[in-house]
């Protein structure tokens, strides 16, 4: 994640606020060096720092919370609300006429950010929130830009429009909504091209196609990982053809992740959606409250059970349920509870918005569950026909052999794999009164997945 160095550098300054019973002064403006110290690092901008750092020990030194049952819990606290009230405090939507009324989306950024991707990435959301989408090829510019984007349309279910690339961006547009009004589609999403750095011909076409067509929102796409620059595109773009918010791409990176911390501070415009991964799905809703929780290393549970809920098919689900209460579990059904974590985004992801988890932990827990182990359970698993897959009890020594075979490993992974696949099953066996009966109606036990 985006976080995870700056996350353990706080998460380390505020574990040594929490073991005082008693703070000074001294002890606060310490820590605040600290955090300080540790945001310049992250590559947040220095005048949102030196702000950022004003406020917190403002709030922090009052009476109250050096007086109080817990004062570092208080610093901890007062931290986390500046860091949403620097992140815009309030979740932004991108605005939306209603019914059949027809809004237009220009789609802006620089060559690289994704800004093609995150189009139909974007167009999925609207798409599965009942919209009717139309993507628009207008990057006549770049190879293949056309290409790419109606390969993900057709991913997504939605519908491209390109009219090649020897007609001007501003024509495509203009007759793009024309169709849009004909055949029924009320969200018109406006790929447009982008450069290499900010320049007066992509600034001075933007314009154009806004002086043309009645663009409604313009979403900034930019990328993460490139720190501070993407604070200073943001800020040009806002000043030469203005932007109603922005779309952090690649968050999900090995990046400092500052931008995030940054550019509502510096150009007064919300983060509206955060890229999280290369994959169509990987699209997340940009909460300030739930950022600041999963930087200070305080989880993110909202965002894991709403993903929980996107990729999970509930009669799926509901299928192992009941495969668990009467220990019928397989190894098809140990298969498919890996692919459901995979299609969550994979263990670093499910991890990351864990509370506690961050760091160290995390570093342990992956090491601990190995996704390329994981792999060669998959191929493990798919070595064996389906009837052993349904009935383990028939694996005997030359059936594992062919297994070993077939997936490239040793036996004694198919063993061990065997054996622990068992102790799983005799463990819900065991316990599986907590799934249904007196006991699971007591508890009201669910499963995680």
């Amino acid at each position: 994640m985006a976080f995870e160095s700056l996350s353990e550098k706080l998460q380390n300054v505020f574990k040594n606020l929490r073991s005082k019973g008693r703070l000074t002064e001294a002890d606060v403006k310490t820590a605040l060096r600290e955090v300080k110290m540790a945001l310049l690092e992250a590559d947040v901008s220095f005048k949102v720092v030196k702000q950022f750092i004003k406020s917190v020990q403002e709030k922090a030194v009052g009476q109250d919370v050096m007086n109080g049952l817990n004062p570092g819990q208080m610093v901890i606290k007062i931290v986390n609300d500046e860091l949403v009230a620097l992140m815009g405090s309030q979740t932004t939507e991108i605005a939306l006429k209603s019914g059949s009324e027809i809004t237009v989306i220009m789609m802006a950024g620089l060559q690289g950010a994704g800004k093609t991707t995150t189009a139909a990435k974007l167009a999925g959301k609207f798409k599965s929130k009942g919209r009717k989408p139309l993507l628009v090829a207008c990057d006549v510019y770049r190879p293949a830009a056309i290409k790419q984007l109606q390969v993900n349309g057709e991913k997504q279910g939605v519908e491209v429009f390109a009219l090649g690339d020897k007609i001007s961006p501003v024509e495509i547009a203009q007759r793009a909504v024309e169709y849009a009004k004909a055949n029924g589609f009320n969200t018109v999403m406006l790929d447009t091209a982008g450069r290499l750095h900010v320049d007066e011909d992509m600034m001075k076409e933007l314009q154009q196609i806004k002086e043309h067509v009645a663009v409604d929102q313009t979403v900034l796409v930019v990328d993460a990982m490139t720190g501070q620059d993407a604070v200073n595109v943001a800020s040009m773009f806002e000043e030469k053809i203005g932007i109603d918010g922005v779309i952090l791409t690649k968050l999900d990176g090995d990046t400092r992740g500052g931008a995030a911390l940054s550019i509502k501070a510096t150009c007064g415009k919300p983060i509206l959606y955060a890229g999280m991964g290369e994959k169509l799905s990987d699209l997340e809703q940009f909460y300030p409250d739930r950022m600041a929780s999963r930087i200070l290393g305080m989880g993110d549970v909202l965002s894991l059970i709403e993903k929980a809920q996107e990729t999970i098919d509930e009669e799926k689900a509901r299928s192992m349920e009941q495969k668990l209460r009467k220990a019928q579990f397989g190894f098809d059904d140990y298969l498919e509870s890996m692919n459901q974590m995979k299609n969550m985004g994979g263990l670093s992801s499910i991890l990351s918005m864990m509370p506690g988890v961050g760091g160290a932990q995390m570093k342990q827990l992956e090491d601990a569950i190995d996704e390329k182990k994981m792999g060669r359970i998959e191929a493990m698993i798919l070595s064996m026909t389906p009837k052993e897959r349904s009935n383990p009890e028939i694996l005997n020594p030359s059936r594992k052999r062919r297994i070993a075979d077939g997936a490239g490993v040793d036996i004694s992974e198919v063993n061990k794999l065997v054996k622990q696949f068992e102790q799983s099953r005799k463990m819900m066996k065991q316990y599986s009164g907590m799934f249904g009966g007196k006991a699971g109606k007591r508890g009201k036990f669910k499963l995680p997945f």
